[in-house]
């Protein structure tokens, strides 16, 4: 298992089968399949179009995401929802590089299109919380050669802001560490920030991203009074990644490639890892 989506996609599999045979979680089995089938037929005609091999894996990803935070009383927006996500990285593309988390932007444009879907945090449990806790730590290990570090840029830089205004206002410990134990926080840091394909590609911006998420979001959250604060900041921030790009170069990321259909090394050129237009296939519009 040297792709790291394969051990995401069997945790969030497992968590969302768990909550919804054991805890109750506010999605049927019918509607779960309503958003992995629409998220993995838009991958199939993103990439019939664009003329690349289909990969189910990312969509997989998102799809299961939104089963688990996206909520609606309307299955066309649900079906919307799985659509914007995948669709979002064969259209909304920068330098080769697509733009928004797939799962992210989705749910911030519903949120933004209409007042009839939700996100919801889950009905989890501390028992449950910690034990995705874990799983999700797990997680990091497998995907240690991929973008780990903005995940821990972002919980440092988060829980400091969290304590920081406790602490301020002088309220007890209890109340930050609360507020932590959320998991749709979880899925955020670990599955959604955490992504290598829309993280900028240099270690020192991928650490300023996180900090300036975490602040984003914190003012959104606790300034302005909005739900959802760490949501709305990723997206808004992501479109400052094409410019840390510029300006903090370094070699663009790639999935793991299957032994048995290797992708030539992409030449770098001034630190930027460029397609070979000559003899390497066209970049992958994976997750």
């Amino acid at each position: 298992m040297n792709d790291p989506r394969h051990y995401q996609i069997a945790a969030l599999s497992l968590l969302l089968l768990y909550g919804m045979a054991h805890l109750g979680f506010d999605v049927t089995p019918a509607r779960a399949v309503l958003i992995v089938g629409s998220a993995l037929a838009t991958q199939w005609i993103g990439s019939r179009l664009a003329r690349l091999r289909f990969d189910p894996k990312s969509a997989l990803i998102s799809a299961l995401s939104l089963c688990l935070l996206l909520r609606s009383n309307s299955a066309w927006l649900l079906v919307a929802g799985a659509v914007l996500a995948v669709g979002s990285k064969f259209v909304i593309r920068i330098r080769g590089k697509h733009v928004f988390n797939p799962t992210n932007g989705a749910l911030v444009a519903l949120m933004l299109l209409t007042d009839r879907i939700w996100v919801s945090p889950g009905q989890w449990g501390n028992v449950t919380f910690f034990a995705f806790l874990i799983t999700c730590l797990g997680g990091l290990v497998v995907n240690r050669a991929s973008r780990s570090d903005v995940t821990y840029a972002f919980i440092v830089f988060y829980c400091a802001l969290m304590f920081d205004r406790s602490l301020y206002l002088g309220e007890p410990m209890t109340i930050p560490l609360h507020r932590l134990e959320n998991g749709a926080l979880l899925l955020f840091t670990f599955f959604m920030i955490s992504d290598p394909k829309t993280t900028p590609d240099a270690r020192s911006g991928r650490i300023a991203f996180a900090g300036l998420v975490a602040f984003v979001g914190w003012y959104i959250q606790f300034r302005l009074f909005r739900t959802n604060g760490p949501l709305w900041s990723l997206a808004a921030c992501s479109m400052l990644v094409p410019v840390i790009d510029v300006i903090l170069r370094d070699k663009r990321y790639f999935w793991p490639q299957h032994p048995r259909n290797p992708t030539p090394q992409q030449p770098i050129r001034g630190d930027i890892a460029c397609p070979d237009v000559t003899s390497s296939p066209s970049p992958s519009y994976s997750h």
